[in-house]
């Protein structure tokens, strides 16, 4: 069972209207009708309520239009509110309301069921914040996500959508145990529109991505013919620094492909240990959406039987929270760990490369400078402590699997390259499944060809006239914002 819970009526007895509450008892009967226009002024911002049924791509005139006509249809609602609910049923619901708050805190230590905690930073009628340290703390399994923007009526403001919160706290399931591979729904297009034309459009923007594939005859073209329109195909590239090069990834293969790559990642990512009682919605939230759960045999397994398309990086946190002058260096184990499973199901491999971090990101203390500061070691060290550990059994770098967070600083955006290689068809090999030589022989093969993308990305982007953003934006400010940047010929 889950919970969700929405401004906790737990907190009744703290609201800031308990002064006044007497005073409705002792209201007259013509002035309840007032109560509504009173009460509207704590509970919401009438801004985003409006807002919620306007389009987002309006003009600016044609949004102050439509903002006008939602505000003026909203005002009919609140006078109507006093028929609805009238005197008496007001002040019965809220004696009723007092009485269940009072059971509810005094039995919360036996709820066992998972809580999703959706508390408001502006709720003028209950202290949600407040609410939310409490029940994270006090319940067994509560989990929160903080929106401080918002007020106490959540749900219908704008901005923010219910399902979204769900998948990306990953609380949607249809049985007794979440199931990350059966359990998972694609976002709507209401939700990638949210996120590609909204959240991350600037950064795509500056970035202007150039995607690249090698078809079956070994030309290389841009965009993503030369990527399989049928799975299971599974990718296997380069971790950039803390996944940068993930969310225009994602977006072209939804744009051109219409599909979703399942990544796998971490288990950490995806638990709640490390939350807080204020945890806003972030970019974990987004991998989960769209796609991403937790590295394992099982569920690679599982999803290639359901022929999926599937993101994987051998080099795992090692490669994505590299060191300083490690840029583009595989740290993948000797093991030819997914060789196998790919033959046994006739998986298609492509293997792929990806430069542009290092024209955007600078590295400035990284795991062994945050080693040498003692409270940083002592963090880093009582995260990964009791956390699920990756590759426990693989010595050298390759093992250090330890999370923690680089500090970085922003650069100048150059441009994001990636290139998609030629399809290596497992189907068929079925001396992998037995012999340990040839299985190793693919998982070299593999290796190198991410390796010959790399440098052939490093190499070509010294030809592209439009690496600098300064050059791209003079073309977009002529062509139109929309418009394809163009790149190296390949």
């Amino acid at each position: 069972m889950v919970f969700l819970l929405f401004s906790a009526a737990t907190s009744f007895a703290k609201t800031p209207l308990q002064p006044i509450l007497p005073l409705l008892e002792a209201m007259p009967s013509d002035l309840h009708v007032t109560v509504p226009y009173l009460l509207s002024f704590v509970m919401a911002d009438p801004l985003k309520m409006a807002m919620v049924s306007i389009e987002n791509n309006l003009s600016p005139p044609e949004t102050l239009q439509k903002l006008s006509e939602s505000l003026t249809s909203l005002l009919p609602l609140l006078s109507q509110l006093a028929d609805i609910i009238p005197r008496d049923a007001l002040l019965w619901k809220l004696k009723l309301l007092k009485s269940g708050a009072a059971y509810a805190n005094s039995r919360l230590h036996a709820v066992q069921a998972e809580v999703l905690f959706l508390a408001s930073g502006k709720d003028n009628l209950l202290p949600s914040g407040e609410e939310a340290d409490r029940l994270f703390k006090g319940l067994k399994n509560c989990r929160v996500r903080y929106f401080k923007e918002n007020g106490h009526t959540l749900l219908l403001e704008d901005g923010v959508n219910l399902l979204s919160v769900i998948k990306g706290a990953n609380m949607y399931r249809r049985g007794r145990q979440r199931d990350f591979v059966t359990d998972y729904l694609p976002p709507t297009l209401s939700e990638f529109k949210k996120t590609f034309d909204e959240d991350h459009k600037l950064f795509h923007l500056a970035l202007s991505p150039v995607m690249m594939s090698t078809l079956t005859n070994g030309k290389i073209v841009r965009g993503l013919a030369g990527v399989p329109d049928q799975g299971p195909v599974l990718f296997v590239g380069y971790h950039a620094l803390m996944g940068i090069e993930l969310s225009p990834l994602y977006e072209e293969f939804l744009r051109e492909k219409n599909t979703i790559v399942r990544g796998m990642a971490h288990p950490m990512l995806f638990g709640s240990k490390y939350e807080t009682s204020r945890q806003e919605s972030s970019r974990l939230d987004t991998v989960s959406m769209y796609g991403g759960l937790p590295v394992t045999p099982i569920n690679m397994y599982r999803l290639f039987e359901r022929n999926q398309y599937v993101l994987l990086y051998p080099g795992g946190a090692r490669e994505a929270l590299h060191r300083k002058g490690e840029e583009y260096k595989l740290f993948w184990p000797d093991q030819p760990e997914f060789v196998r499973m790919a033959a046994r199901f006739g998986v298609t491999v492509v293997p792929f490369g990806f430069v542009g971090e290092d024209d955007i990101l600078e590295l400035v203390l990284d795991y062994n400078d945050q080693k040498n500061i003692p409270y940083l070691r002592e963090w880093i060290e009582s995260i990964n402590k009791d956390g699920q550990r990756v590759r426990d059994s693989v010595k050298g770098e390759e093992g250090n699997q330890d999370m923690h967070i680089p500090a970085i600083v922003p650069k100048v955006p150059g441009r994001f390259y990636y290139l998609f290689g030629k399809p290596i068809k497992m189907e068929g090999m079925n001396n992998v499944l037995t012999d340990r030589e040839s299985a190793n022989e693919v998982y070299l093969h593999i290796k190198s060809e991410v390796e010959d993308a790399m440098a052939y990305l490093q190499r070509k982007r010294e030809e592209d006239p439009y690496r600098s953003i300064a050059q791209r934006a003079v073309y977009q400010a002529t062509q139109g914002v929309s418009a394809r940047v163009p790149t190296f010929e390949p």
